[in-house]
């Protein structure tokens, strides 16, 4: 096993160990009639269900839970379209720091109000004409503030590996685990526990086809940087991998495909019919590519993310009524 990466499985035990009694152990649930459209056994770990809505609670309190009683006094400031920038406003909140959360202009409102209403100052940005991580750096040099960014962070990474740790403890080895990929928190941590529980599991992460810069950084060996993508799956509008997440993705030999807007639509009204669930279209992505063929799956027991299910209602109902 490599040995310099970022962060290793004893970090993701650590941060479940932080993480008890603040995140849910979310449910793992079935679906025949998805399993005989893939051929496969598909367990979906449902973060739709966790705290603030989305799975991003995980490495934010992973985080600020660490903090030095100097960076408490502090506070904390990212930026993020909705989910990671809820989940700092609530960690925060839970352990009595400041957060500022700087949103891009587009962000959803909901995602908007569910900030503030933590507890969290908004602050406002163009992301397609701005550089957050600019506006990030005066805060946090003016304020004093901590910055957590919203994927590239040790801590960040353990913490959201936490979900896949919990899905393996449920449902045994797997042969494949399917995760969406924005800036590639989540797949890390995840690969770091599927080579712990099952050394031979093929770990995909799943990107919007109009922003494939994590499938373009592996087949290049680099870190590519795109242009912020256009695409229903706001929280996967990243523009690269992160120095952190990048290594762990490549040397653990995680992979990357990708799916369509429509696919993800598709996705989001079957699992709105079939299971009951409401999955915003990031949250849909592994599920959209096992589906759709993104991935060969008859056969094989399956793990799947639902990584967030924070979408306003009258937006959903139009995606998939359109």
């Amino acid at each position: 096993m490599t040995t310099d990466l970022s962060i290793a499985y004893e970090d993701v035990v650590q941060a479940h160990q932080r993480l008890d009694g603040i995140a849910h152990r979310t449910p793992v649930m079935r679906s025949r009639t998805a399993d005989e459209r893939c051929g496969a056994n598909l367990f979906f770990k449902c973060e739709t269900l966790q705290h603030i809505g989305a799975f991003k609670i995980r490495g934010a309190y992973n985080a600020i839970a660490q903090f030095t009683p100097h960076q408490r006094e502090g506070g904390v400031v990212t930026f993020s379209s909705g989910n990671h920038g809820q989940a700092i406003a609530r960690a925060a909140q839970l352990l009595g720091v400041r957060a500022v959360v700087v949103m891009p202009l587009d962000a959803p409102a909901m995602k908007v109000a569910a900030t503030e209403g933590y507890g969290g100052e908004v602050v406002r940005y163009d992301r397609y004409a701005e550089d957050p991580s600019q506006i990030v750096a005066a805060i946090a040099e003016e304020r004093g503030m901590t910055f957590i960014p919203p994927f590239d962070h040790p801590h960040v990474m353990a913490g959201q590996g936490t979900a896949a740790k919990e899905l393996f403890e449920e449902v045994g080895p797997l042969d494949m685990i399917v995760t969406p990929l924005g800036g590639g928190g989540l797949l890390s941590g995840t690969a770091v526990a599927a080579r712990h529980f099952a050394p031979g599991c093929d770990i995909v992460g799943v990107e919007p086809e109009a922003g494939n810069d994590g499938q373009q950084s592996l087949a290049k060996g680099e870190i590519v940087r795109i242009a912020t993508p256009v695409t229903i799956a706001d929280a996967a509008q990243s523009r690269s991998l992160g120095r952190h997440t990048f290594p762990v993705l490549q040397q653990l030999g995680a992979r990357v495909v990708t799916v369509t807007d429509d696919q993800l639509v598709d996705t989001m009204a079957f699992m709105a019919a079939r299971m009951k669930l409401v999955v915003e279209p990031t949250g849909c992505l592994a599920a959209a590519a096992v589906f759709h063929g993104a991935v060969a799956v008859r056969g094989l027991r399956v793990g799947i993310v639902l990584s967030g299910g924070n979408i306003d209602l009258a937006r959903f109902a139009k995606l998939i009524g359109s």
